[in-house]
């Protein structure tokens, strides 16, 4: 379910049921038809559960493209984002915008299960699980260069300050399950000895495991005006609103500050 419309998905969405029995499925389907304006498709177990895991996989690949396009144009001097919008200008082209990795319950998960049962054939789903499970040390590798180039100019590690801009899996949302960019987040919190700030406009409090980590939670001014570095992960709408002063450097894994 898409987080934020819930209900939505719930009612409208078609429904693949699979029943162990031919009765299960039968039942099932009269109690989804009570409320599911969609369709509700019948068949077998294995095949239903192959179905939801085939959905999830198929978004990561289709992800873990983009990832892996925007590392080789990182590589090359060529801006991801105008090149996905040019090619996506090709009537059956449609590739999907890059981020720090993938996060969420389903589509960080859901391929592992698919990899698990068919370990020499699932090629494919094991390479894009692995390219998006290294997007985050991507990231972590171009904030070290930017701290390295900071103290090329002077700039001592404990004066740094840098802040993130996002922690939840997606943006305009407060779930920060499986969340990159709440991992890339812990990352450098724990091992960057300046103060590493947080920003997160959708909650209000870092969850309890964090207690013990550095990371700071504040609000978009307080990081625009103190950061050195800035690190955006999450295309929130407030992000994309905001402007950061023209001195900071910025790692931008959206674009929407490039």
């Amino acid at each position: 379910m898409l987080p934020g419309h819930v209900m939505r998905e719930l009612i409208e969405n078609d429904r693949v049921i699979g029943g162990m029995t031919a009765r299960c499925s039968q039942r099932a389907c009269e109690l989804y038809k009570s409320f599911v304006r969609g369709e509700c498709i019948v068949t077998n177990a294995r095949t239903a559960e192959m179905c939801k895991l085939t959905e999830n996989a198929f978004r990561d690949v289709n992800i873990a493209f983009a990832n892996e396009l925007s590392i080789i144009c990182d590589k090359l001097g060529i801006n991801v984002w105008d090149l996905v919008g040019l090619a996506n200008r090709h009537p059956r082209v449609n590739i999907l915008q890059p981020g720090p990795g993938v996060g969420g319950h389903c589509i960080a998960v859901d391929p592992w299960f698919i990899v698990d049962s068919a370990p020499d054939e699932a090629r494919l789903i094991r390479t894009a699980r692995e390219v998006n499970n290294g997007k985050p040390g991507w990231v972590i590798n171009k904030i070290d260069e930017a701290i390295a180039q900071a103290k090329a100019d002077g700039k001592q590690n404990e004066d740094l300050t840098i802040a993130v801009f996002g922690l939840a899996f997606k943006p305009d949302i407060d779930d920060l399950r499986e969340s990159p960019a709440l991992d890339i987040a812990v990352e450098l919190a724990g091992r960057h000895p300046g103060r590493v700030l947080a920003v997160e406009p959708h909650i209000s409090v870092l969850p309890a495991k964090l207690d013990a980590s550095k990371l700071i939670l504040v609000d978009l001014p307080t990081a625009s005006a103190q950061a050195d570095i800035a690190v955006l992960l999450v295309d929130h709408k407030p992000f994309k609103d905001h402007s950061l002063p023209s001195h900071m450097k910025i790692i931008d894994t959206k674009g929407i500050w490039t």
